[in-house]
């Protein structure tokens, strides 16, 4: 039985003037996984791999999405590390530069460690660094070639045995949000502004639709929908409707998300980003869910449920609704 291989990614945010802003950033990287967890007071790190599949991108490419989404819609600027544990991506996304990634794959991260100062290990701070510079162990590669007797003569068994696992790029601490996720959010970066009422509908169309998956994906139904769309100014206005039942059905989804877009009259705006958000979350078993005597509505939830199963098959692109397969739709996703 193999083991599925991990792809971890560190986020530092750079100039992030509140706590506001980086709940934020927070939220706004619950969109690429759920596997979100804070280090403050600028740091994020996100395990991706549950995501790659869903997106069908690299890792790399998956990451470099999460820094233009921060840039887009917030205008924060990130470096980061992308390795397969927690400590390997801290360590790159030290030696990223502002909007830079570094990537260490799994198979090069014990040659990528090699020639670095043993400081640069978290938790080596300098009294032990100057107890294994007496004996020439000045570097993460010579530590990791030290026989475990000999670090533990130096340091005690504990520590040594400690070092030795991060000298060889161990870690097997999981990427752990602190809490359940309170709301499930989706946004979309135009790739230039948008006048166009018609894109602004398929836009919002497409995300209620990345918004419901989400949602039946992970079992949950939403109570209400807030949608936000920020403008070439850098301003926005957000605006949000209660749903008349939990629901997880795209089609209610849209038609609230649709509402509240043509309750905001955007014919002249010059439109940059969307942000939707669905909160007052729930176990979509626990939802009670209004009869209806249109065939219709259970026709279209056992085509969505079909579709569900052959994007988990598939991938995300196998499947998607017919009115977004016309027309230009040019945006990062």
């Amino acid at each position: 039985m193999t083991t599925r291989r991990r792809h971890v990614a560190h986020l530092y945010l750079h100039a992030v003037p509140d706590e506001g802003r980086y709940a934020d950033a927070i939220d706004l990287l619950t969109g690429l996984t759920p596997h979100v967890q804070a280090v403050p007071p600028d740091a994020v790190q996100l395990d991706l791999t549950s995501a790659l599949r869903y997106f069908g991108l690299s890792p790399y490419d998956l990451v470099q999405r999460a820094q233009l989404r921060l840039m887009g819609l917030y205008g924060i600027e990130s470096s980061a590390g992308l390795a397969g544990n927690r400590m390997v991506a801290a360590m790159a996304a030290d030696e990223s530069a502002p909007g830079h990634t570094t990537w260490v794959p799994a198979g090069q991260t014990a040659d990528w460690l090699r020639p670095r100062p043993v400081v640069a290990l978290p938790g080596i701070g300098r009294t032990t660094a100057a107890v294994l510079g007496k004996y020439g162990l000045h570097t993460i590669g010579q530590v990791a070639d030290t026989p475990a007797a000999t670090l533990q003569r130096l340091l005690g068994a504990g520590p040594a045995r400690s070092l030795a696992e991060r000298a060889r790029g161990h870690d097997p601490r999981p990427v752990a949000p602190l809490e359940p996720a309170a709301h499930v959010a989706a946004d979309l970066v135009l790739d230039r502004d948008c006048l166009d009422p018609v894109r602004h509908h398929r836009a919002v169309l497409g995300l209620a639709d990345r918004i419901g998956q989400r949602l039946r994906g992970e079992g949950q139904a939403a109570r209400r929908l807030t949608l936000t769309v920020r403008y070439a100014d850098r301003s926005s206005t957000t605006r949000t409707c209660p749903l008349t039942e939990p629901t997880n059905h795209s089609p209610a989804l849209a038609t609230a998300a649709l509402g509240l877009l043509t309750g905001l009259g955007l014919q002249r705006a010059r439109v940059r980003a969307f942000v939707i958000r669905a909160d007052g979350l729930s176990p979509a078993g626990a939802a009670h869910r209004q009869l209806s005597l249109d065939p219709g509505d259970d026709r279209a939830r056992a085509a969505e449920a079909a579709a569900d199963r052959a994007r988990r098959r598939f991938g995300p692109e196998a499947v998607h609704p017919a009115t977004l397969l016309t027309g230009p739709h040019r945006a990062r996703r």
